[in-house]
């Protein structure tokens, strides 16, 4: 699979900087209670947003860099109260003068230009994303700010979050991309290629993979996971030798372009005489691939993460299905900032996370799992798609999520 070139790479997350900056930002702080907004991170201690806000090239930050957006009646101004960078400075008007005044004193002095009403800063006990600003950089704009202005700091969670969350149109554009590179090393795992029956064993494949995505110059986001279901066993095989006659399932996410796959599949290791999945396991399969589609029915703008898990819960059970639901927003962290829908241990309405509305233009794993029973054991069907939600409804962005691979 052809990797993008450094420089191409670069370019490619720099369009969708200017995308996030000159649409999304706007949009999200339009809809947003504030009239400034402040991101400021320490060297080697960025807030979780800084990657979303910063060109390819401004790896970290600098002493401290401090980004500032201003809401005026007809749009959203952006400025950098930062040390002077050609790279930043390409998206972020200087405002700072550099050399002749603090840095604190600039930001007063930019206040006082604008005379922002409501000052959004990232500190939340709630939502991980939300709280990207240290304590310490949170006790200098206390202790720099004029008091007028520390009256006016607010905290408002859905802006870094939806800032995050919605996807640019070149980033939705890419995810195939992404999914080819993810997808074809899922697929050269599950094949003798790579397995060895009676050889090979779950971590044995769990470092192949591994091993591959470090060879296309990548990140996984988590270590990818191998287990097994065999029949007449009882529960799943975390540890141990894969044979002939498993059921093998992965949990495989990278990180590519700013971008993160999120992705289970199953597949089977063909006994000798075998020229197919077994037709339990794809009746079984089936049943997973109905709760898939009842969930995406049942998302839609505006609707909060909790009302997705509990309506799509109450159809399922409905339907006799044997389900659990918990799917979370995939963008530019694997688990990201948006809704959650349902936690695997916990299948009741989460609160704050699930009381997040969904956004049009946003990217899921669409992670979830049925029972089935067969000659008296019951058998889990686990699945995860990486999926996009946008005004044309549902997309699974990778193809064959009916299939059971079948290595032969």
């Amino acid at each position: 699979m052809e990797i993008k070139s450094i420089k191409e790479q670069y370019k490619v997350k720099d369009i969708c900087l200017k995308e996030r900056l000159d649409v999304i930002v706007p949009e999200v702080m339009k809809q947003s209670e504030s009239d400034a907004w402040i991101v400021a991170s320490k060297e080697y201690h960025e807030d979780l947003v800084f990657d979303s806000l910063t060109p390819a090239s401004y790896l970290t930050a600098r002493r401290i860099t401090m980004l500032v957006f201003i809401k005026t009646n007809d749009e959203v101004k952006r400025f950098s109260l930062s040390m002077p960078d050609p790279a930043l400075n390409h998206y972020y008007p200087q405002y700072w003068k550099f050399g002749e005044e603090e840095q604190m004193d600039a930001l007063n002095s930019l206040f006082d230009e604008y005379d922002p009403q409501k000052i959004a800063i990232n500190i939340s006990k709630d939502f991980t994303y939300a709280d990207g600003l240290s304590h310490g950089l949170y006790v200098s704009l206390k202790e720099s700010l004029k008091p007028e202005y520390v009256e006016r700091l607010i905290v408002d969670e859905l802006l870094p979050i939806k800032v995050m969350e919605i996807r640019t149109s070149t980033e939705l554009s890419l995810y195939p991309e992404l999914m080819n590179i993810a997808f074809s090393i899922i697929e050269e795992a599950f094949s003798f290629r790579a397995i060895e029956p009676g050889k090979t064993t779950c971590e044995d494949l769990e470092f192949f993979m591994m091993d591959k995505v470090t060879q296309l110059g990548l990140q996984y986001w988590f270590s990818p996971t191998i287990d097994i279901q065999r029949e007449g066993h009882d529960g799943v095989i975390h540890e141990g030798i894969i044979e002939k006659g498993d059921l093998l399932h992965c949990d495989f996410g990278i990180k590519y372009l700013n971008l993160c796959s999120d992705t289970q599949r199953l597949a089977y290791v063909a006994k000798d005489d075998e020229t197919d999945v077994p037709q339990w396991m794809k009746d079984g399969f089936k049943v997973n691939n109905r709760f898939q589609d009842i969930v995406c029915e049942c998302m839609a703008d505006g609707k909060s993460g909790n009302d997705v898990l509990m309506d799509a819960l109450k159809k399922a059970k409905e339907e006799h299905i044997d389900a659990c639901l918990y799917s979370h927003p995939c963008n530019i962290y694997g688990h990201g900032p948006g809704p959650t829908i349902g936690l695997w241990n916990n299948q009741n309405p989460i609160p704050l996370k699930g009381d997040i509305k969904m956004s049009y233009d946003t990217v899921y794993a669409l992670e979830l799992n049925v029972k089935y029973e067969y000659n008296g054991l019951v058998y889990t069907m686990f699945s995860e798609e990486t999926v996009s939600f946008t005004h044309d409804g549902v997309t699974f962005l990778y193809p064959n999520r009916d299939q059971i691979y079948f290595i032969k």
